[in-house]
């Protein structure tokens, strides 16, 4: 009789072992407790507030020849200049800006010859003193439109072209700037000095961050500045330099298509000194749809993404974006509640 009593609690426990073991374990979903949040229409994206650096780097394209005091300057900083500007005046003589690869280097009058002449000819076609052929020879017709541009300058008209009294520079129009320590009105010019900057198209645009910051820009982030004057410019990462102090990386930016990120805009932006501009980088774009807390969103062993409703029905959606804690997804109506962990997690 023991025997038997025995074999029973035997047979009782194995087969409380077996319902144990292969009982299906309960999900994980329905034993965490859950809150409720409803499918709402609205706009996902994320940005960072970053300061964009806009500088113009002007280089040296021309030299002064003109020695004396300067009685006068004609040009402001970043100014655009055409054949036959005036660009400041020496001893009461103006400083003409022309169009030529040979730099002035001499004095042009009668009978001299070679392309400096030429250039010095193309000038005046421009200017409208000049109507015979550009050949590089300074005959009696160069010498007539000489003296009738000199006679519109109000100097003295002689024929004679002194070599200050025109600088030669690769192409025009273009932006210039002065040497704003040389060419001021009362400094003593001398000879030779390089005073004449030339302003490439546009400024550069860089935005200092930190390599965890540049991480978060890849190329062709888009960038958000805020111009001198409140323009709204669009901007991309095209590139980035590491600097060796400070451990800071440039974020180089460009605009749409290689256009400027200021556009037509560029004469804003100080030529003299660095213009710190407010930015908005764009790590993820704005996308309008219908936004969940990304805590709902469950992930399936087969790499399928559902959300839960209250009761535990499963719907499977499709991530278009997620930023900040919210996802816009596809796959489900407006107004449908679905779970969220009470731990958000």
């Amino acid at each position: 009789m023991l025997g038997g009593v025995i074999l029973l609690a035997a047979g009782a426990a194995v087969g409380w072992a077996g319902s144990t073991i292969f009982a299906p374990p309960p999900d994980v979903l329905d034993s965490t407790p859950f809150t409720t949040a409803e499918v709402v229409r609205g706009e996902v994206g994320s940005s960072i507030n970053l300061n964009t650096v806009a500088e113009w780097k002007p280089i040296p394209i021309a030299a002064n020849l003109a020695s004396g005091t300067v009685t006068s300057v004609s040009v402001t900083a970043g100014q655009e200049v055409s054949v036959g500007s005036v660009l400041y005046a020496v001893n009461l003589r103006p400083v003409v800006i022309a169009q030529g690869d040979v730099p002035a280097f001499r004095t042009l009058s009668r009978n001299t010859a070679g392309a400096d002449v030429a250039q010095l000819q193309a000038m005046l076609t421009q200017l409208g003193f000049y109507r015979g052929d550009v050949s590089g020879d300074f005959g009696w017709l160069t010498q007539a439109a000489v003296e009738a541009w000199q006679e519109s300058l109000g100097v003295d008209v002689d024929g004679v072209v002194q070599a200050g009294d025109v600088v030669f520079v690769p192409s025009l129009p273009t932006r210039i700037s002065l040497d704003a320590d040389k060419v001021v009105r009362g400094a003593s010019l001398g000879a030779s000095d390089p005073v004449i900057l030339g302003l490439p198209p546009a400024p550069t645009f860089r935005v200092p961050v930190t390599e965890s910051q540049s991480g978060m820009m890849p190329d062709g982030t888009r960038v958000e500045v805020t111009g001198p004057d409140g323009q709204a410019w669009e901007g991309f990462v095209v590139d980035r330099v590491a600097q060796q102090q400070g451990g800071t990386i440039d974020v180089i930016l460009g605009g749409a298509d290689g256009a400027p990120v200021c556009g037509t805009e560029c004469g804003t932006i100080s030529v003299t000194e660095q213009s710190l501009l407010r930015s908005q980088v764009v790590t993820v774009e704005t996308v309008t749809g219908l936004t969940v807390p990304s805590a709902a969103l469950v992930s399936r062993a087969d790499g399928t993404i559902v959300v839960l409703e209250e009761d535990g029905t499963e719907h499977r959606v499709t991530v278009v974006t997620s930023a900040r804690g919210m996802s816009v997804i596809e796959g489900v109506s407006a107004g449908l509640r679905v779970r969220v962990p009470a731990s958000g997690g």
